[in-house]
């Protein structure tokens, strides 16, 4: 009797809770996919983690909704049109803002430094991968509709993930569309779709191993891309597999923004017992860069290879200050789940 009682209630909340999903996937909006929440590891998964990836900790995410792609050129334009906004590669760079995050005493740069502008990637022979300076120059008159300088549009690229958006730009987009930044455990989360410690959103198959699994590097960074999957720079949104969760790019094509604060140190302050939904912490600290406050990235990018930093990894972390942008960093976003 006991055994028929526990199948009967088995049944019925499996039914409840097939029925809760059927609902919200029924009111979610276009191009958005339920996640289910759960709990995994999050973290240090194989020995390419970095030391901001350590230690490996139990973390427990609500569901929630979330973007099947990044935010692509069509859906920036159409936030732009509709609200006139100007982004942060479009506007004179306010130097008393930026002198907040540079070392104290820091000079004034010239003003035709501080015209707006993003960073660009150029291919480059150096054999330094510690200088990025050698790959990333900062260009003038380069922003989400302009990618590739002045004379390029998005005309041909609406379907691609936008680029050259801030951590500020991409908040302003999520406040126009009610929504907001995933927190960095929901990404990882995201990217590990329900299997147990894999070192990728698609498995543990090396990225270069089979068919083609995401717009990475290939060849010899940063001195020659060799092209294989066929795009040099950004591809089209859902041009590779999706993951077990429904999501397309999670891994690979662009580096997306997440809500939390970048902290090096972070997850030695919270990996003992079970952490529910962390939001990152209070103050942001890079030993590298110490004087400026940094947001997460997460997922990497077509820059991305296993020689030079394998971030289509997914416990890998990336940073940036809120106010930069750059030709490989994009976002999507997510939506609460109502209980």
């Amino acid at each position: 009797m006991k055994k028929i009682l526990f199948f009967f209630i088995l049944c019925l909340n499996f039914s409840c809770n097939n029925s809760e999903k059927k609902q919200l996937l029924k009111e979610a909006p276009s191009g958005m996919v339920f996640i289910k929440g759960g709990e995994f590891l999050m973290g240090a998964d194989n020995n390419q983690a970095m030391r901001d990836e350590y230690p490996q900790h139990k973390v427990v995410v609500n569901s929630f909704l979330m973007d099947e792609t990044e935010v692509t050129n069509a859906d920036f334009k159409k936030f732009v049109e509709s609200t006139g906004y100007l982004t942060t590669a479009e506007r004179i760079i306010d130097w008393n803002d930026l002198k907040k995050y540079l070392p104290p005493n820091t000079p004034k740069p010239h003003d035709s430094l501080l015209a707006p502008s993003s960073l660009v990637f150029f291919e480059s022979q150096t054999e330094n991968l510690n200088d990025f300076s050698q790959w990333w120059k900062l260009k003038k008159e380069v922003n989400w509709k302009q990618p590739y300088g002045k004379e390029s549009s998005i005309d041909t690229i609406l379907n691609h993930p936008v680029i050259h958006v801030s951590w500020d730009d991409a908040v302003a987009y999520c406040k126009w569309k009610g929504r907001r930044l995933p927190t960095e455990a929901e990404y990882e989360y995201a990217m590990r779709s329900g299997n147990s410690n894999t070192i990728y959103t698609w498995g543990n198959e090396p990225v270069g191993f089979g068919k083609q699994k995401a717009n990475i590097w290939q060849g010899n960074f940063p001195s020659k891309n060799i092209v294989e999957d066929k795009f040099y720079y950004t591809s089209p949104v859902k041009s590779f597999d999706k993951n077990d969760f429904g999501l397309f790019d999670i891994s690979g094509n662009v580096w997306e923004w997440c809500s939390d604060l970048y902290h090096s140190d972070y997850y030695s302050t919270i990996s003992k017992g079970i952490t529910n939904n962390p939001i990152g912490p209070t103050k942001s600290f890079d030993p590298n860069d110490p004087f400026s406050s940094k947001r997460v990235m997460r997922g990497g990018s077509f820059l991305c290879n296993d020689s030079y930093c394998s971030g289509f990894r997914n416990s890998m972390r990336m940073k940036s200050t809120p106010d930069s942008s750059s030709q490989h960093v994009g976002f999507r976003t997510v939506l609460e789940v109502k209980s």
